[in-house]
């Protein structure tokens, strides 16, 4: 073997031992190899300075110690592959049998579940849940409940208008105008949904809230049916032994009307901080379909009555889940929402 050859190839087998690293052997790689630099480039560039006689024989020994070099790198480079892939597969090896980490999981807000649970219970009792949109004519949210012109909820200081006639709706007692024209007596529906109003926000009153508002027409429906019904509602909502009180009040839709109170469930009447001393807590406004509204939707009100009420969902969760700020239902935190499940 040539000699410059002979020590090139001794010089590798020194080089070559002391790697130790797929770094290490990336270098050593281009000192030999390399294009431009390569010990063993050099050599097959002085291929054409050797004597004819002799070029064979210098090719062929330069092909031989490239080969030679090329496999042991190669050979190298795949132990370290190997290696390489061992550690990752150590690094990254998944024990199927350990417990997994359970990501918390969401759960539905408080008034979707107190909405849930009064639907449940009209549903029980018969009654059909209906929807309808939040913006309405002055027809639906005012003309049809016999609220005047004049009437101070009418005024754009209470109501959110949209334009001179459409409005968003101030109470879901809109969706039983639009369930009166759809379906004929005799009919039971509850309608729940979001209202607008122009309040102030304080932790009584918010200016988008819910309510559920309900409706039974039929021949002969009386007072005592409305009594009746929401009797039955307050003691499977809040449990057997509740009583309920109605005190005379004022409703353009209504005649006669009632406010409804409820015997605190907590105190059982004898006073306390959820009933503010009282013994009782207000449930909303009822009373008997007005003629005017029956007649506003083509129902013979000498043929037919009804009754209606309307019940606020948030003040009733407020009450229910002991929170003495509505705004906390509305404002998305998350560590006030996580308490209800």
């Amino acid at each position: 073997m040539d000699d410059r050859l002979k020590h090139l190839k001794e010089q590798f087998i020194a080089d070559f031992s002391a790697v130790k690293a797929a770094e290490e052997l990336t270098a050593l790689r281009d000192k030999y190899l390399g294009r431009k630099s390569g010990l063993l480039t050099a050599e097959r560039k002085r291929i054409g300075t050797i004597a004819a006689e002799a070029r064979a024989d210098f090719g062929n020994q330069v092909n031989q110690l490239n080969n030679e070099v090329e496999e042991q790198l190669a050979e190298l480079g795949k132990q370290f592959a190997a290696q390489s892939e061992a550690a990752a597969l150590a690094r990254e090896t998944l024990d199927v049998t350990l417990p997994g980490t359970q990501p918390p999981r969401g759960h539905l807000h408080p008034i979707t579940l107190l909405r849930q649970k009064i639907e449940d219970i009209f549903v029980a009792m018969g009654y059909t849940v209906c929807d309808g949109p939040e913006i309405e004519t002055s027809f639906y949210n005012f003309d049809a409940l016999n609220i005047p012109p004049a009437h101070p909820a009418r005024d754009s200081a209470d109501t959110f208008y949209l334009s001179n006639d459409l409005a968003l709706r101030s109470q879901t007692s809109t969706i039983q105008i639009h369930a009166m024209q759809r379906m004929k007596p005799p009919l039971r529906v509850i309608a729940p949904g979001r209202v607008f109003r122009r309040d102030t926000p304080d932790p009584t009153h918010n200016p988008m809230f819910f309510q559920v508002e309900g409706l039974n027409v039929d021949r002969h429906i009386t007072m005592a049916d409305l009594k009746g019904t929401l009797q039955q509602f307050v003691q499977l909502m809040f449990g057997q032994g509740i009583i309920t009180r109605f005190r005379p009040s004022y409703f353009p839709f209504t005649e006669p009307s009632a406010e409804v109170d409820f015997q605190c469930y907590i105190c059982a009447g004898e006073g306390c901080r959820v009933c503010k001393g009282s013994g009782w807590i207000e449930l909303g406004g009822s009373g008997m379909v007005h003629p005017n509204v029956l007649q506003a939707v083509g129902i013979d009100a000498e043929e037919y009555s009804g009754f209606a009420f309307g019940l606020g969902i948030d003040r009733m969760a407020a009450r229910m889940y002991d929170i003495d700020d509505i705004r906390l239902l509305y404002e998305n935190d998350v560590r006030f929402l996580e308490q209800f499940s």
